[in-house]
């Protein structure tokens, strides 16, 4: 158990931190709050599909189950590295946060918006930021070798 601290507590971290932002938005954010101008912002948003919107029709649910489930399995068979266990634990998390905010409400709520860049929310970025630390870690590897 100890071996999976840091993908657990970045998994739990991350759903916490993800679904609890998703539900304060759904109930705080009914106008666009600025933060810098009109480049960065909070704003409310529902994405029915995956990542930029895109639907994958009536078994999306299953597939995005399926993906997280096949993700949470290698993170859990192979003991890593704390960065890895980290970056695996961040995609968990962030995609149980996703999952559950769309079984919920039917859509996942979303809230950041920079620029012209489609608007995401905090799981996004956690998912996003499991991946960069999983491939810097690959690349390092690479390196060493």
């Amino acid at each position: 158990m100890r071996q999976r601290a840091w993908l657990l507590f970045c998994a739990g971290g991350s759903f916490i931190i993800s679904l609890a932002a998703a539900t304060l938005t759904e109930f705080l954010l009914t106008n666009r709050i600025p933060i810098v101008g009109s480049a960065i912002g909070l704003q409310k948003a529902h994405n029915l599909g995956i990542v930029f919107g895109i639907g994958l029709g009536p078994l999306q649910t299953a597939f995005i189950i399926i993906a997280l489930a096949l993700v949470a399995a290698a993170a859990w068979r192979t003991p890593n590295s704390r960065s890895e266990q980290a970056g695996f634990g961040l995609i968990v998390g962030g995609g149980l946060a996703n999952l559950i905010d769309r079984l919920i409400d039917g859509y996942v709520t979303d809230m950041i918006q920079i620029g012209s860049f489609p608007v995401f929310n905090i799981a996004d970025a956690c998912i996003n930021l499991g991946v960069a630390v999983l491939l810097i870690g690959l690349l390092k590897k690479k390196i060493e070798n």
